[in-house]
């Protein structure tokens, strides 16, 4: 198939693009280059670069590259960003979304595979594992943003036949990312191990989260290609794991001595949270392969031996 990735220099996007490159398809990735790197786009996909929120490139490169799927994973992912400046957030993630389906819909993409949140769109947890039910009151305007997308590739589908399947991530880790970031508690602290620093943890280190190794996720949207028309699906491992667990288990890979520093907790961040997948399981056939510790390693190895490339 011909598959238009749009953020696919950035962690997710570009090893999506690397496992359907791997599988034959043919691939094109859209991206701005703001946090995403040249260096990670594949070489044998077409580059466009642009910022999903200039409808006009964002139609120029779909009308070029005429893909029959889009696989969606641009945005503005900084929840501190999008607290602080939240017309910024709502302009990249609604505007641009709805822009790329306008886009969609002219130039006959059949579908698109919507990389959505589960890690702050449902907001604190009252039952969890948080199941696709679970009430959704984001508590900051990143989660909101991403959740309004939902609702208007369901629009798009009802009034102009474009299909959709949405994925709802948790907290993705793994190879590619970005340890100087706002996003990825794990590659920052790796990257400060690694480098014989202190690890940083924003309140008493409790707060909960589901885990989930970049692989995995690449594998969902591979199955999501043919799967999962109109539904909405939770990614994740079903098992919360505090930064505590996270600072006790990387101690122990990178060997790093020193305790952490505990700094007061910061706004807009969800305390627990952990998705179930049954339905993921149940329709999709997805279930998550790597277990935390051994996706750990696997991102403290590539990370001894893969500098990330320097912004200019």
């Amino acid at each position: 198939m011909r598959i238009l990735v749009t953020g696919g220099a950035g962690f997710i996007g570009s090893n999506v693009v690397d496992r359907f490159v791997g599988l034959g398809h043919e691939l094109a990735v859209f991206d701005n280059l703001s946090s995403g790197f040249r260096e990670f786009v594949n070489p044998k996909a077409k580059f466009y670069e642009g910022d999903l929120a200039d409808a006009i490139a964002v139609d120029a490169a779909i009308a070029d590259f005429r893909p029959e799927i889009v696989d969606h994973h641009a945005a503005q992912i900084d929840v501190r960003k999008s607290v602080t400046d939240p017309v910024f957030d709502a302009r990249v993630n609604v505007l641009g979304s709805i822009g790329l389906m306008q886009a969609c819909q002219a130039h006959g993409v059949r579908k698109i595979v919507y990389a959505s949140t589960g890690g702050a769109l449902y907001g604190e947890g009252r039952k969890l594992p948080a199941t696709e039910d679970h009430p959704i009151n984001p508590e900051a305007p990143y989660g909101a943003s991403k959740h309004t997308v939902e609702h208007y590739l369901y629009i798009w589908q009802l009034l102009h036949g474009l299909d959709y399947t949405v994925l709802r991530y948790p907290n993705v880790y793994g190879p590619r990312q970005n340890p100087h970031g706002e996003a990825g508690v794990n590659a920052i602290f790796i990257g400060l191990m690694l480098a014989g620093r202190r690890p940083r943890i924003f309140g008493d280190g409790t707060a909960v989260r589901d885990y989930l190794y970049v692989d995995d996720v690449v594998e969902g949207n591979v199955i999501a290609l043919g799967e999962g028309s109109g539904g909405m699906f939770n990614l994740g491992t079903g098992v919360g794991t505090s930064v505590n667990d996270i600072v006790r288990e990387l101690k122990v890979i990178t060997g790093f001595a020193e305790d952490p520093i505990y700094d007061p907790a910061r706004a807009g961040e969800v305390q627990r949270i952990y998705l179930d997948a049954t339905r993921a399981k149940r329709v999709l056939g997805w279930e998550p392969k790597v277990a935390f510790a051994e996706g750990l390693r696997r991102t403290v190895e590539w990370s001894r031996h893969n500098p990330l490339p320097v912004k200019n």
